[in-house]
């Protein structure tokens, strides 16, 4: 029986539980042991059990069923996002970038409302006529291309791309202060076409320049 001593006991019980998940003790999708099996197992109560269980359902590994009972949702503790984008290296971020948002802007030629195409616009504008420093011309081409994602009205690839911006951010201006020609007038007319496509709601138009601008950042950092 695992020695549970120190405090909190669901935190530990949970870690037990986990251990016994990766030794392959259960498969995916099985049905766990009730609370009276697995109390007496793990030397606690059968509250501590169920505060255990809802750690673990928080992590993603434990899923419950009303009236069914819990189950494998994973074999492992899925790994947080943040960690993944603080390891990876800048060109992974706009090769994900590339995936995401030239459906973005495909999507959003199709679903866009006229205050998407307002907002959009005003960004564009605000993105020429942005402030002067490194930080506020980026800041205001990331409010550009959110204003596309939010008019593809998906959430999850609105969240992904708001995941990506942090990281992002400070290598972008590290960038641009080595390479002080990109971004010019050229790169904000890939900026105009976009948006022109989204308006006109030419989704292949839209998907290709927002492919071809990223395809050119990412051989600028390159």
């Amino acid at each position: 029986m695992p020695q549970l001593q120190r405090t909190p006991l669901a935190d530990q019980a949970a870690d037990f539980l986990l251990e016994r998940i990766r030794a392959g003790e259960w498969s995916l999708g099985q049905k766990l042991p009730g609370e009276t099996t697995l109390a007496p197992q793990l030397g606690v109560g059968r509250s501590t059990v169920r505060e255990a269980i809802r750690v673990l359902a928080g992590r993603g590994v434990l899923t419950t069923r009303q009236g069914a009972g819990v189950f494998l949702a994973a074999l492992d503790v899925p790994e947080d996002w943040d960690a993944v984008l603080r390891r990876a290296d800048i060109i992974s971020v706009i090769e994900a970038r590339i995936a995401i948002e030239s459906e973005a802007a495909g999507l959003a030629s199709q679903r866009r409302t006229a205050s998407d195409l307002r907002a959009i616009r005003r960004a564009l504008q605000e993105r020429a006529d942005h402030a002067p420093g490194l930080e506020a011309r980026v800041d205001a081409d990331t409010a550009f291309h959110r204003s596309i994602i939010v008019a593809a009205h998906n959430p999850v690839l609105l969240e992904l791309f708001d995941g990506f911006t942090p990281r992002l951010r400070q290598a972008m201006i590290e960038m641009l202060r080595i390479r002080a020609d990109h971004g010019g007038a050229d790169d904000h007319d890939r900026h105009v076409r976009m948006a022109d496509a989204v308006a006109e709601r030419d989704a292949s138009a839209a998907a290709a320049e927002s492919r071809g601008h990223l395809s050119e950042l990412k051989a600028a950092l390159a």
